[in-house]
């Protein structure tokens, strides 16, 4: 299967930890994903979102500062994983993210990179204004 990788850079108007917790704490990434969310926040540990049509496990995480998961999206070959990696940096006024995803599969990567803008992103920005 031929893959691609995905990088975006977003920065939003929040501390890393904020950031970070979005993403990590169940209830918040629910509430801005407008979905069934389950995380766990142990290496080894499953995630699931987007009403199971996400999910994964998490490879290393190292609070207010880095993620990274095994990623798969339900539309994709049977047992195929990405790796998915947040870095939190901050800077003047908010965070940096810098977003990587590697092994998207190269017909899938257009809706999955548009995806993260769309139901990550915008709805992260949104909801840390509140």
């Amino acid at each position: 299967m031929k893959t691609r990788n995905i990088r975006q850079q977003v920065t939003f108007k929040a501390s890393p930890h904020e950031v970070y917790e979005l993403l990590m704490d169940e209830k918040k990434h629910g509430a801005f994903s407008q979905s069934k969310t389950s995380i766990s926040r142990k290496v080894g540990g499953k995630f699931s979102s987007g009403d199971g049509y996400i999910e994964g496990t998490n490879l290393e995480l190292v609070p207010d500062q880095k993620i990274v998961q095994s990623w798969r999206d339900s539309d994709w070959a049977e047992g195929h994983y990405s790796q998915a990696t947040w870095s939190f940096n901050p800077v003047l006024g908010g965070t940096r993210m810098v977003f990587t995803q590697s092994g998207v599969p190269a017909d899938q990567y257009e809706t999955t990179a548009q995806g993260w803008r769309e139901y990550y992103w915008e709805p992260m920005k949104a909801m840390l204004k509140k």
